[in-house]
């Protein structure tokens, strides 16, 4: 009879408290790699590189080989599930993502679904799950209802989802059509990503922090647990991390009423008041802030050593509190590891 690996991340987010705990960076697979960038090069726009299943799994790799990550993060982005449900998806260079037709402008009932377009995410998974080594967890991800639909209505990001915010206010019931059918997409999604191979899963809302406490139950918290429950009815044993950015003093309602089995703190939560307010035993994982580690030096070191010590009896997944950025140095990350495992 074979013995499962020990996968470090994988048994902190089913409630095992690490030390020193795992870590890996969210947008660890990007821009501040030499090896990305070359590969990038080669291959053209983002999203080439992310529909070529060989080159996005390549680039999932990259940060495990070079740093020894105990996560490897799926290269792909949020916006892949409104481009299956019919959106046309490009990203123009130095703007970001463009969706077409604008929710704003035309009904979720003009969209063509091809979820066809979803298919080399799936391969890039079975792929990068053949070749990771035993002690690392392969996390997949979707974006949060909530966040995705801030990009379909408005056709791109913006500074505060104000068109999606005026469209919750006004037609709620056109809204709630979009997030219900954002809910069974990425229900959908997720447990295609587990059945190819995924570990565990990721929900980013990284628009959360937008919404009024009223509006977040019901566009972040509601459809945020029938996701939950949608994926542990299929895969009840893979666990999923909530990570609504932005959400403070909303966190403990999102712990406690979505069904998470890990939650992601942004960095600005004081870990110490998360680890107060949060539901006992409920796994972290955060929240270093992406501009310590560009800082280096007594920033990050002070830094870790707080947010370590503020979960030193909790499940603790060490992370960033957003993703890294691009100018961030790889000596940084380097000593952020040693840090880490001493």
């Amino acid at each position: 009879m074979s013995v499962a690996p020990d996968r470090p991340l994988l048994a902190v987010l089913r409630g095992e408290r690490r030390d020193p705990p795992p870590v890996w960076l969210m947008r660890q697979a990007g821009r501040y790699l030499p090896e990305y960038r070359a590969l990038r090069a080669e291959k053209g726009g983002f999203l080439d590189l992310v529909h070529d299943s060989a080159a996005a799994a390549e680039v999932t790799l990259q940060p495990v080989r070079r740093f020894g990550m105990d996560g490897a993060i799926l290269f792909s982005d949020i916006l892949v599930i409104p481009h299956a449900m019919g959106q046309d998806l490009w990203f123009a260079e130095g703007e970001g993502p463009r969706l077409a037709p604008r929710l704003a402008d035309a009904p979720l009932e003009a969209l063509r679904p091809a979820p066809e377009r979803l298919d080399p995410v799936y391969e890039t998974v079975r792929q990068v799950a053949a070749a990771l080594p035993p002690a690392v967890t392969l996390l997949g991800f979707a974006g949060s209802p909530w966040t995705v639909a801030t990009y379909m209505i408005n056709g791109r990001g913006s500074r505060e989802q104000a068109e999606a915010r005026r469209l919750a206010y006004g037609d709620p019931s056109r809204m709630q059509a979009l997030i219900d059918a954002l809910v069974t997409a990425t229900i959908d999604y997720l447990c295609g990503q587990i059945a190819a191979g995924v570990h565990a899963v990721q929900l980013f809302d990284s628009w959360s922090g937008s919404l009024a406490p009223t509006e977040f139950e019901r566009w972040v918290i509601a459809p945020t647990a029938a996701i939950v429950a949608g994926v542990k009815a299929r895969h009840p044993d893979v666990p999923v991390i909530g990570f609504p950015k932005g959400a403070g003093g909303k966190l403990p309602a999102y712990a406690r009423e979505t069904g998470v089995d890990a939650i992601g703190l942004d960095e600005t939560v004081d870990p110490r008041w998360a680890d107060a307010s949060l539901p006992e035993g409920l796994p972290v994982q955060g929240n270093l802030d992406p501009l310590a580690l560009v800082t280096g030096g007594a920033a990050l070191d002070d830094a870790v050593a707080r947010i370590r010590a503020a979960f030193v009896e909790r499940p603790h997944v060490f992370n960033l509190g957003h993703g890294i950025v691009p100018d961030a140095p790889i000596p940084h990350v380097e000593r952020l590891i040693s840090l880490l495992r001493g």
